[in-house]
């Protein structure tokens, strides 16, 4: 089962800032009313540390070319070696834990 979110946009959250924020809109007021913030917004350390390590592991290429060089160099010079047990087991691993998701 897939679950699309549309409108929502993935990027990394802003910290350093200790500016109050105001709502714009309450659920329970007209649209057109503005509500001031009772108290400002802090940001944890915690958090700061989650938008950096966010920011790091988005830098980081999708594609490890070293390894790609690496089994391709292996291919072309016939040293590369199939095991299809450790396939096996991998996917049989997977399909374990997709089934433990499920539940």
């Amino acid at each position: 089962m897939s679950t699309k979110i549309s409108g929502y946009e993935n990027r990394p959250v802003q910290v350093g800032t200790d500016k109050p924020v105001a709502r714009a809109r309450d659920g329970q007021k007209n649209s057109t009313e503005s509500v001031a913030a009772g108290s400002p917004v802090r940001i944890t350390d915690q958090a700061r540390q989650l938008a950096a390590l966010e920011q790091a592991v988005q830098s980081l290429p999708v594609v490890n070319e070293a390894r790609v060089a690496e089994i391709r160099s292996a291919i072309e010079e016939g040293r590369y070696e199939v095991a299809p047990e450790r396939i096996a087991e991998k996917l049989m691993r997977m399909d374990k834990d997709l089934r433990a998701a499920e539940k």
